[in-house]
C-alpha cells in the first residue's frame, strides 16, 4: 500500500496528492510517469510525475477529473493509500541527458496548458537546480484553473501568464505569447517542451515549425493502460508507428501525426472503435505485447 501524505484540490476538478513512494522517488527523472491503482479491482491510471522528493521518498501527483476513477480518487484524503503505485516508467526527458555546460548555452522555452503545467514544473525545477534559467509560458482558461503558479515562479527565469478570457494577466492563447516573445521581444530559442491539450500542442507545433525552433510535445494525454498493450496510444511521428507509453511519452512535436492522434482518441472511446482500430491496424495495433515494430 502506498500512503497518501497529503491530498489538497487545487481548482476545480483538479487535484495534487503527495504519495510515499521511496522506490520510484529514488530512480525517477523528470518526463517519465507513473500507474496508480486505487484498489484490486481499479483502473490502471497513468499519470505524469509532478514532483518528487529523493531524501523522504514522495512523489508528487497531479490529475484532473475526467472519469469515474479519477473522480473515486478525487474522494482519497490524508491517510488513505493506493494498492499500486507503480514507476517511473517511460522515458525521461532527452535533455536532462546532456552535458551541463552545452544545455547551459542553451536557450529554453516551455509552454504549458492547464493540467500540463504539471509535468513542465519538474523539467523547469530540474534545470533552476543545475543553474539553468528557462522561459516558461502558463496558460489557462481562467485564473481560478491556473494551478501550480506560486511554485513555477521560484524555478522558472521568466514567467508569461495567459488566460483565454483575460481574467488574470494577458489575455489570449499561449501561441500568441510565442509570437510576441520571438517576434515583438526579439527572443531566440534553441528548443521549446510544450506540455498540454493535444489542440494545443499541435498550434504549438504549427507556430513553431514556421519559427523554425525545435520542439518537443508530451504525449501523456492519450495513454491509457501505460504499457503499450491496450493500443490507445498508437500514434505516428514522422511516418513511423510509436506508442506514447514504451517509446515516450515526449517525441519530436513536428513530426507528430495530431490529427490522426486526435481522431484516433475519439474512435477508441467506443467498444466498437476499439474493435475496428484492432481489425484495421493488425499486428501493430499495441506496443507493449513485443510482436510489434
Amino acid at each position: 500500500m502506498y500512503k497518501i501524505l497529503k491530498a489538497e484540490k487545487l481548482a476545480d476538478k483538479i487535484f495534487l496528492m503527495d504519495v510515499e513512494a521511496p522506490r520510484i522517488a529514488k530512480h525517477c527523472q523528470p518526463g517519465q510517469f507513473i500507474i496508480a491503482k486505487i484498489d484490486e479491482r481499479g483502473e490502471r491510471i497513468p499519470l505524469t510525475i509532478c514532483d518528487y522528493d529523493r531524501d523522504n521518498g514522495i512523489i508528487t501527483i497531479v490529475f484532473q477529473i475526467v472519469g469515474a476513477s479519477t473522480y473515486k480518487m478525487s474522494q482519497l484524503q490524508t491517510g488513505d493509500s493506493f494498492a499500486d503505485f507503480v514507476g517511473p516508467l517511460g522515458q525521461s526527458s532527452e535533455w536532462i541527458h546532456e552535458d551541463l555546460e552545452t544545455l547551459k548555452n542553451k536557450k529554453m522555452l516551455f509552454v504549458a496548458g492547464g493540467v500540463g503545467t504539471a509535468p513542465v514544473y519538474p523539467q523547469v525545477k530540474w534545470l533552476h537546480e543545475h543553474g539553468i534559467d528557462a522561459d516558461v509560458i502558463v496558460g489557462s482558461k481562467t485564473k481560478d484553473l491556473l494551478i501550480l503558479e506560486d511554485k513555477m515562479r521560484e524555478v522558472a527565469g521568466n514567467l508569461y501568464v495567459t488566460t483565454d478570457d483575460g481574467s488574470y494577466e494577458r489575455k489570449g492563447m499561449v501561441t500568441e505569447v510565442i509570437k510576441d516573445l520571438v517576434q515583438n521581444q526579439g527572443n531566440k530559442y534553441d528548443v521549446c517542451i510544450a506540455i498540454g491539450p493535444m489542440i494545443m500542442m499541435k498550434f504549438v507545433c504549427l507556430l513553431t515549425k514556421e519559427l523554425e525552433i525545435p520542439t518537443i510535445v508530451s504525449m501523456n494525454p492519450i495513454m491509457v493502460d501505460g504499457t503499450g498493450m491496450c493500443g490507445a496510444c498508437r500514434l505516428s511521428v514522422g511516418g513511423e508507428i510509436k506508442f506514447a507509453c514504451v517509446d515516450g511519452p515526449e517525441f519530436d512535436g513536428h513530426k507528430v501525426d495530431f490529427d490522426q492522434a486526435m481522431k484516433r482518441q475519439q474512435q477508441y472511446k467506443t467498444a466498437e472503435g476499439r474493435a475496428m482500430l484492432a481489425a484495421q491496424e493488425g499486428d501493430t495495433h499495441h506496443g507493449g505485447c513485443g510482436q510489434c515494430n
